[in-house]
């Protein structure tokens, strides 16, 4: 059985669009209003309040306003967890390297594996 939150799979759903994982990358170097966060981006501000609001549902930014302002911010345990998912993957796949890095050392030391079975008969 998987072993990961429900809400992992919202979070790399919402990475998984350009604009958005852009937003998140501003957005770790500190609060920024709605606007701010659109500036760069080509798209209109609500636009960029609906890609906001779909980070929000995922738990990756918070967000605040005071009067007409919008301010997000990241929620780093949201990231957290993510980075933890991909940290657990990455280090299977290094043990798997590993395993086969042993194997392919021991197979050097005999260069015709087939050739040494054949003499065993």
């Amino acid at each position: 059985m998987l072993d990961y939150a429900p809400d992992l799979d919202r979070v790399f759903q919402a990475l998984a669009d350009p604009g958005r994982r852009a937003m998140v990358e501003r957005l770790s170097r500190g609060p920024a209003s709605v606007s701010e966060l659109g500036k760069p981006m080509e798209m209109s501000l609500a636009a960029v309040l609906q890609h906001v609001r779909v980070l929000e549902a995922c738990g990756l930014v918070h967000s605040s306003k005071v009067g007409r302002t919008r301010t997000c911010s990241i929620n780093s345990a949201a990231l957290r967890s993510a980075e933890d998912w991909l940290a657990d993957r990455r280090a299977m796949v290094e043990r798997n390297l590993d395993r086969l890095g042993v194997f392919l050392a021991a197979t050097a030391d005999d260069p015709d594996p087939a050739s040494d079975a054949q003499e065993r008969r």
